[in-house]
């Protein structure tokens, strides 16, 4: 039951790009109850690459392997499998007529880069001969190899399609393994390790992970057991008691983001949005547009980044930009006010901040935004300091300004600082 993972490239070992493929890969396995014994990330080096594949042939039943197909002078995955496994490189007819068709329908000229992509290890199969995404599976000594791409979509795709059922097909039995995932939104990293220390005598063999994914914090909660119902019921006791002590900053318990969050909470209480958007440049729309349908509760969104915008589109006043400044509480309430009228939506949100990294002061420094939330109930403000840089600044104010809609339409009380 258990194998490992080995993903190649040498932008995955210096740092410039970040390995999802090993990741996701050792997820899915996981959450299907399989073990994964070892992870390994090598450059685009034959040696080390061989030896990476002959170790697995010691220890693992099955392999995956992303990287190195392609059709570059160090895309040499195939001729370094073929070495250390010990077959002939061999021509795959299948693969070459694939690559032809490619030719033909383009209208390029064959080139040897391109045919040297039909080149495999001998024995092995092609992974979904018939779609554009393509990889290899090869059984040696007893050991399963499955040879994927390095792109992240289409590894994704081969995993989910054709290399987990293959690997799941070949066991009569296998241990349930469930996992939860609560995502939380305003909760610093040291109150989350007070919770996972508290909770330590409670939650017997299940597995708590943290896994900070900027700007929320993943929590999950993992089980291995015989049994779907024992496993179900011990994972919500501790989802439970996790959930009562984080409260309203946990904003799903499942995979959605947070403007599907906010979306499913709107559509609910029948209520419609708009924004004003000063620093955040219209990423708040472009978030709750991501999710299909909002149209049903998006009424629309005012990028009002200069003064005049301000004052022009949303009604701000020349006098509470003179008096209190374009990043204020005052001009967020007034962009708050102005867009919900103008759109006529129920809720009108407006963010107005310094995200760097110039225009700061000693009174606001870079990091120094004001959300407002404008409803039939009144108007609500909140300065708020953010770190970081531009990106993340960004990127926080836009999460908070949702969360404070979440909150809302939820009852919760609004956070007065992160």
């Amino acid at each position: 039951m258990h194998g490992e993972i080995i993903t190649i490239g040498n932008e995955l070992v210096s740092g410039r790009t970040q390995d999802l493929n090993s990741w996701y890969a050792a997820a899915r396995l996981t959450a299907s109850g399989l073990k994964v014994i070892r992870v390994t990330s090598v450059g685009d080096d034959e040696n080390r690459t061989a030896d990476a594949l002959k170790r697995a042939l010691t220890s693992s039943h099955y392999v995956i392997v992303t990287g190195g197909l392609g059709s570059t002078t160090d895309d040499m995955t195939c001729e370094i499998a073929a070495s250390a496994l010990d077959r002939p490189l061999c021509i795959d007819e299948q693969m070459l007529q694939k690559i032809e068709s490619f030719v033909r329908a383009r209208k390029i000229t064959m080139t040897e880069s391109l045919r040297k992509m039909a080149l495999m290890p001998e024995g092995a199969r092609m992974i979904n001969p018939k779609g554009a995404t393509c990889g290899f599976s090869l059984l040696t000594g007893g050991v399963h190899f499955y040879f994927l791409p390095g792109v992240p979509d289409q590894t994704r795709y081969l995993i989910d399609t054709f290399v987990l059922p293959d690997i799941l097909s070949r066991y009569d039995t296998l241990p349930v393994m469930r996992q939860r995932i609560l995502k939380l939104y305003g909760l610093n990293e040291p109150r989350i390790a007070e919770i996972f220390k508290s909770l330590e005598e409670k939650i017997g063999e299940v597995v708590l992970g943290f896994y900070p994914h900027f700007p929320e914090n993943h929590i999950t909660i993992s089980l291995r057991g015989k049994d779907e119902p024992t496993i179900s019921k011990t994972l919500d006791r501790v989802e439970t008691a996790i959930s009562e002590m984080v409260g309203a900053y946990v904003f799903a318990h499942d995979g959605r983001e947070m403007a599907e969050v906010v979306g499913g909470r709107l559509l609910k209480k029948n209520k419609t949005l708009s924004v004003a958007e000063s620093c955040t440049g219209g990423l708040i729309g472009n978030r709750l547009t991501d999710v299909a349908g909002s149209s049903q509760y998006f009424q629309g969104g005012i990028i009002s980044y200069s003064n005049q915008a301000k004052m022009d589109l949303l009604g701000v006043s020349t006098q509470t930009l003179e008096n209190h400044g374009a990043v204020s509480g005052e001009t967020a309430r007034e962009m708050a006010l102005g867009v919900r009228g103008s759109l006529h939506a129920d809720l009108g949100l407006a963010v107005t901040g310094i995200a760097g990294p110039e225009g700061g002061s000693r009174d606001k420094p870079v990091g120094t935004v004001n959300i407002a939330l404008s409803s039939e109930e009144g108007t609500f403000t909140e300065k708020y300091r953010f770190w970081g840089k531009r990106k993340q600044i960004k990127l926080n104010s836009a999460m908070m300004a949702l969360d404070w809609v979440r909150r809302y339409l939820n009852g919760d009380p609004f956070i007065s600082g992160i």
